[in-house]
């Protein structure tokens, strides 16, 4: 069994040392493939830095900030030339917790396709450091584009946290996913829920960052109301 998680960074020079070691230290032995976006404040240099003294960590080093969705793909795409069986996805910025990894492994070794890490499961808001404006925001969100997209049996499509199996990026066609900002994430739920493929979520705490400032912006959520609706034409 071989497991990659990719790890977009966009100056994450504060944080991606950190969570590479907490990564390292996990009880799986699994691959990681940092794909960073040119970031200015030398986030790649510190990557390569760790790669002399670890040979599980790599690195893809893109010429300019392409989004969070094309670093994903491009870092998929690599995983399956390379005969990976697991794609885990997570955030740069410490908000997941690397030891929830073998909870995720548990999981769709019971023969699901996708695994999602849920802030939202059963009810409850799992999440640590939000304001009540950013928790409403969210929560909208989810409810918006399951609503739309006829999939509210999952209650957090949104999450940055979650692992594919290769049977399920080689079904959905990576060439055919369009979103680049956080609409990619529910684009690949939708895509893959679509494909008749087993989707499962467990719960897991998020934690907003400490360092280093969020990438969200109004763009990135206008982007991911109009790819749900672009999604349901499609369908």
């Amino acid at each position: 069994m071989k497991i990659l998680l990719v790890l977009p960074s966009y100056n994450e020079k504060e944080n991606i040392e950190n969570i590479l070691m907490e990564l390292l230290k996990q009880p799986c032995s699994l691959d990681i493939l940092v794909v960073d976006d040119n970031s200015p404040d030398n986030t790649a240099q510190i990557v390569k830095n760790i790669q002399v003294r670890e040979s599980r960590v790599f690195l893809i080093e893109r010429s300019a900030k392409l989004g969070l969705g094309s670093a994903y793909l491009t870092g998929f795409k690599w995983g399956l030339q390379k005969e990976y069986d697991y794609f885990f996805a997570m955030d740069a910025d410490l908000s997941h917790n690397p030891n929830d990894i073998s909870r995720f492994i548990e999981e769709i070794e019971k023969g699901f396709d996708l695994v999602v890490g849920s802030r939202y499961l059963k009810g409850t808001i799992s999440v640590v450091g939000w304001d009540f404006r950013r928790l409403l925001l969210s929560k909208f969100a989810n409810w918006y584009a399951t609503k739309i997209l006829g999939i509210k049996r999952y209650t957090d499509v949104t999450s940055g946290y979650r692992v594919y199996s290769r049977k399920a990026l080689e079904k959905i066609n990576l060439e055919s996913i369009k979103s680049n900002g956080y609409a990619f994430q529910i684009e690949m739920v939708y895509k893959i829920h679509k494909a008749g493929l087993k989707i499962t979520e467990i719960p897991i705490i998020f934690y907003e960052r400490e360092n280093g400032s969020s990438k969200m912006s109004k763009e990135i959520a206008l982007e991911a109301a109009i790819m749900v609706w672009k999604l349901r034409l499609w369908r």
